[in-house]
C-alpha cells in the first residue's frame, strides 16, 4: 500500500512508522506544502494536522475519485473532509507521546472508524475497531478526553496533596494502578473500595475539612460520582 500522510507531528509520524514497519510506502508532506496532487499515485491520504486545519487542508488536495482522504480526529465529523467523494475516518484510541512509543502502541490498538478507506490500515496493524457515527462523535470524543486528560488531571492532584503531606508520589503507583485494573476486570462499581463504598460519612466530612479550598470542589465532585456507583451496586 502506498499513502500519503499530511502532517509528521505525534500523530502522523506515529501511523507513518508504524505503517512503514509492515512494508507500506510511506510519503509525508507538511500542510504548508503544495497539496495539489497528493492524492495521485497512492492508495490513501491521511491528514494528520491539527483539527482546526483539516478542512482547509483536505479542500487544498485535488480529489481523486478512487483514493480516499481520511482524518484523524476524534471530534471533527466526515464533513471537514469536503469536496471529497471517498471520505473516513480513524481515531486511534490510545496516547501517542512521540513517533517510536506511539507506533508501537498503534499496533492492536482499538480505534474508532468512519466512512470508508479504513480497513486496510486496521487490518495491517491488528487494530480493533468500532464505528462512531457523526451523530455520536461529540460524545465519543468527550468520553475519551475523559478517559485520559480528565485521568491525568486527577493524579495530578494526588501529587499536589501526596506532596502537602510529605508523601513521594510514586507511593501512590501500585494503588492507583491496581484500582484502574480492578475497575476494567470488574467493573467500576464493583471495583470501588474506600469510605463512600462502605457508606463512612464522617470520613468523607473529615476530608473535606482538612483539604484546601482550592482542592475540595474536586473532591466533592468525584466523591459524588462515587455515591452513584454505589446506588448501582
Amino acid at each position: 500500500m502506498n499513502v500519503c500522510i499530511v502532517g509528521a507531528g505525534r500523530a502522523g509520524g506515529s501511523l507513518g512508522l508504524a505503517l512503514e514497519r509492515i512494508g507500506w510506502w510511506v510519503r509525508f508532506l507538511q500542510r504548508h506544502d503544495d497539496l495539489t496532487a497528493a492524492a495521485e499515485g497512492v492508495d490513501l491520504v491521511v491528514i494528520a494536522t491539527p483539527d482546526a486545519v483539516v478542512s482547509t487542508v483536505a479542500q487544498r488536495i485535488k480529489p481523486v475519485d478512487t483514493c480516499p482522504v481520511l482524518h484523524l480526529s476524534g471530534a471533527l465529523t466526515l464533513d471537514a473532509l469536503a469536496p471529497h467523494r471517498q471520505i473516513g475516518s480513524l481515531h486511534p484510541l490510545v496516547s501517542l507521546p512521540n513517533r517510536e512509543i506511539g507506533s508501537e502502541r498503534l499496533v492492536g490498538a482499538w480505534m474508532a472508524v468512519a466512512g470508508v478507506g479504513t480497513d486496510a490500515i486496521a487490518r495491517g496493524l491488528s487494530a480493533r475497531t468500532f464505528p462512531v457515527s457523526d451523530e455520536m462523535r461529540a460524545l465519543y470524543h468527550a468520553t475519551a478526553v475523559v478517559a485520559s486528560n480528565h485521568l491525568v488531571a486527577l493524579l495530578g492532584q494526588v501529587e499536589r496533596l501526596a506532596g502537602a503531606a510529605g508523601v513521594p508520589f510514586d507511593a501512590f503507583r501500585a494503588l492507583a494502578e491496581a484500582s484502574l485494573k480492578n475497575a476494567f476486570e470488574l467493573g467500576p462499581a464493583a471495583a470501588l473500595t474506600g469510605p463512600i463504598a462502605r457508606g463512612d460519612l464522617k470520613t468523607v466530612e473529615q476530608h473535606l475539612r482538612v483539604l484546601d479550598s482550592g482542592e475540595r470542589d474536586t473532591n466533592r465532585s468525584l466523591a459524588r460520582e462515587a455515591a452513584r456507583l454505589v446506588e448501582h451496586r
